[in-house]
Parts: C-alpha cells; sequence; structure tokens
C-alpha cells in the first residue's frame, strides 16, 4: 500500500503537464538461447529457448525543460520458465531541475560503477536475475531523490522506499542453482519486512583526470544469503534471507592517456562474519586505429577481491579478469567484448562474449555466449549452471 500512494504521488505531480505531447520510443526483441549440453536437471529437459521482450519509453518534458516525466515499462514472455515470464517499471519518474540542483521523485534505474567484470559499488536497484547471469540488469527502484551540484562536487541524497526482491529463475530454468530458491519464502532482518525504508547518499567530482564517487548505504541488503530449508515436500530449498547493512564505498577512474584505471572498492557491515572488505581493480588499454584501420581494441584486466575468501557470498573472492573490447567505429555501431575470470584458487572459468551491430536505423542484432567450466561444488552460485553453457542471439527493433 506504502508503494502504491508513493507512485499515485508521482503521477499527481506530474498530471496537469502531461495534456501536451510527448515522445515514445523503445524497442521490441525476440530472444532465441540456444544450449550446448544437456541440462542437469529433468525439470529443464530443452536445449532451445525463446522469449519475447519490449521496452517502450515515454519522455516529455516543460518549463523550458526545467521539468521532464520519464516512463519505461519492460515486459518479457520466455518461453519455458514462468518465472522469466515478468513484468516491471523500469522508471516512472519526475524530474525538477534548477540552476545548482535537481529533484526526482518516482522509480528509477541508475549505475554507480567503472570496473567491467564486477559492480560492488552499484547498490541502490535490485538484481534482475531472470534476465542475465551477469547482474547488470536491474528492477525500478522507488525513491525520491535530491542531487546538490555545487563548485565542490555533486551530493546525490536517496530516500528508498519499497524493497524489491531479487528475482531467481525457476525450475524449469536454466541457469538456475542447483537447489531452487523458494522466493515466496524470503524472509527479512527488518521487523518491517520490504516496507523499511532504506537509505543513501552519493558524492562524485572530477578532478582533473580523475573521477571519484564516495557513497554510503545504509538498509536492507540487495543480495540475500539463501538458507538452506526444506519444502513441504521435504525436498531442499533455498530460502533469501535480506539482512540490514551499512556500506561505504569507493569508486575511482583515472584517465591517462590511451589508459583508463579503474577502482571499485567496498566496505560492509551487518551481516554474518562482522565486517568486511571487497575490492574490484584494474585497468583498460585503447590501441587507437589497429593496423592503419578505423577498429580501437581495447585491452582489460581486473582483479577481484573479498576478504571474506571461501565464506564470500559470491564466486569473486580471488580471480582475476581478462579481457579485449573492439569498436569497430562504423556507420553500424559494430562493438564486441570477450572476456573470462579465471579463479587463482580453482581455476574455475567463466567465458563470454557480447556484440551487436545495427541494421539500417530500426534493428539491432546482438550475440551473447557464456561458457563455464571447472567448477567446484562449493561455488553455490555457479555450481547448478556448469552444464548451461549458451550461445544467444537477439534482434531487436527500435522506435
Amino acid at each position: 500500500m506504502r508503494l502504491g500512494r508513493f507512485l499515485c504521488s508521482c503521477l499527481l505531480l506530474t498530471s496537469t503537464p502531461l495534456v501536451q505531447a510527448g515522445e515514445w520510443s523503445g524497442y521490441v526483441a525476440l530472444e532465441g538461447r540456444a544450449f550446448t549440453q544437456e541440462a542437469l536437471f529433468p525439470e529443464q529437459n530443452y536445449r532451445v529457448n525463446l522469449s519475447l521482450s519490449a521496452q517502450p519509453e515515454y519522455f516529455h518534458k516543460w518549463d523550458n525543460g526545467k521539468q521532464s516525466f520519464t516512463f519505461v515499462p519492460f515486459v518479457r514472455y520466455d518461453q519455458h520458465d514462468s518465472r522469466r515470464s515478468h513484468a516491471d517499471i523500469r522508471e516512472l519518474t519526475w524530474l525538477k531541475a534548477g540552476k545548482d540542483y535537481e529533484w526526482r521523485l518516482g522509480v528509477r534505474k541508475l549505475f554507480w560503477g567503472v570496473t567491467e567484470a564486477q559492480h560492488l559499488v552499484d547498490i541502490i536497484n535490485q538484481t534482475d536475475l531472470i534476465e542475465n547471469l551477469d547482474g547488470e540488469e536491474k528492477l525500478g527502484q522507488p525513491m525520491a531523490n535530491l542531487a546538490l551540484i555545487r563548485d565542490w562536487g555533486t551530493l546525490d541524497l536517496f530516500v528508498l522506499p519499497g524493497f524489491r526482491d531479487r528475482t531467481f529463475p525457476g525450475a524449469k530454468g536454466r541457469l538456475r542453482s542447483a537447489i531452487p530458491v523458494a522466493t515466496d519464502r524470503a524472509q527479512f532482518e527488518s521487523s518491517q519486512g520490504r516496507n523499511h525504508v532504506d537509505l543513501a547518499a552519493r558524492w562524485s567530482r572530477t578532478l582533473g583526470d580523475f573521477d571519484f564517487g564516495v557513497a554510503h548505504f545504509s538498509g536492507t541488503s540487495r543480495e540475500p544469503r539463501l538458507v538452506l530449508a526444506l519444502d513441504g515436500g521435504g525436498n531442499p530449498v533455498l530460502i533469501p534471507y535480506y539482512d540490514l547493512i551499512n556500506q561505504t564505498s569507493l569508486d575511482l577512474q583515472a584517465t591517462k592517456g590511451s589508459w583508463l584505471w579503474k577502482l571499485e572498492a567496498i566496505s560492509r557491515a551487518g551481516q554474518p562474519g562482522g565486517r568486511y572488505t571487497a575490492m574490484t581493480g584494474g585497468f583498460e588499454y585503447t590501441v587507437v586505429g589497429v593496423l592503419d584501420t578505423q577498429t580501437d581494441v581495447g585491452l582489460l584486466a581486473e582483479y577481484l577481491f573479498d576478504d571474506r575468501g571461501q565464506a564470500a557470498t559470491t564466486p569473486y573472492d580471488d580471480d582475476v579478469f581478462v579481457g579485449m573490447r573492439l569498436s569497430f567505429n562504423d556507420a553500424q555501431s559494430s562493438e564486441a567484448l570477450v572476456g573470462a575470470i579465471v579463479d587463482r584458487q580453482t581455476y574455475a572459468k567463466a567465458l563470454s562474449i557480447e556484440a551487436s551491430r545495427r541494421f539500417g536505423q530500426q534493428w539491432k542484432l546482438s550475440l551473447e555466449a557464456r561458457f563455464f567450466s571447472h567448477i567446484p561444488e562449493k561455488d553455490q552460485t555457479l555450481f547448478g549452471v556448469r552444464s548451461d553453457d549458451y550461445i544467444q542471439l537477439e534482434m531487436a527493433r527500435h522506435f
């Protein structure tokens, strides 16, 4: 009910100006995944999966551009996994911009971070894990956000009502954990459950070649602990448990000629084991016009560290990422990224390939592939997907 009243207030704030014409854009996409191996579990008796998605966007501005309204819904229908068939409001936001401030109210999706392999500091939005295993797809988050824009930097203040549960694939979905996640049995440390109001603040500034941000988040963790339990039939399930945490973070990027130096670091308290720190840092070196062509090649390397070691709730406690980015700089905006994360202790490997190319003004073809090898049983996150290598094609029509 609180979330419903919050969204209604956003609409009331913008109801009068919306009688004017706005702009529609967005896309409709058909996605096909082909898995190269037989599934591990009998419920997953397929090798090919199709899905259809759509993400329209409505944008309207008025008051000489000082106010605007954005609405971005998202919907997907999946052939096999009923949990992946879902809808969400990615954005439903009113913006009021002044000389030295910006005020936003509604549902938003925003991104913090600079590294490639993982985004430790990106904590505002919940991960939409049924969309992609890499964790980069996010659910819309209700919020009130005031940005103070000053000579000393930009200070963003956030009030975050309406917690969003992390999405997980169903029993029939591939790319799921070995033990199914019972999302309907989620538990919370806060007695207010999903009604707990979270708070966050971030200060960001550019100084010469350096861009950096310092942030603090206090509230319900977006990353649940998965607690082993039994369902009504005596079968093992994982129950998401959401702790109350305090997290302080730093993100830093330095541009030095052809070099980009990147760092994300966090210190978090509130979960079992006490306060811990984690970081991801590295570089990207760009070779411009390789072999006298218009193609740029970026070479990437990062180190991923978590001082909890094997007790970490992510698979990246002592890992190395290496990759290569190709930017063809052609009229079709063709680009590709190839990368691999390797665990320094177990030598587990996760290889990813991403590429895209536009056709004409309205069509875009995207390729994605992921391959896993030497995944140990103790790796709760990746062990269940060790046979889920796949190649995916998506054709999207933009409007």
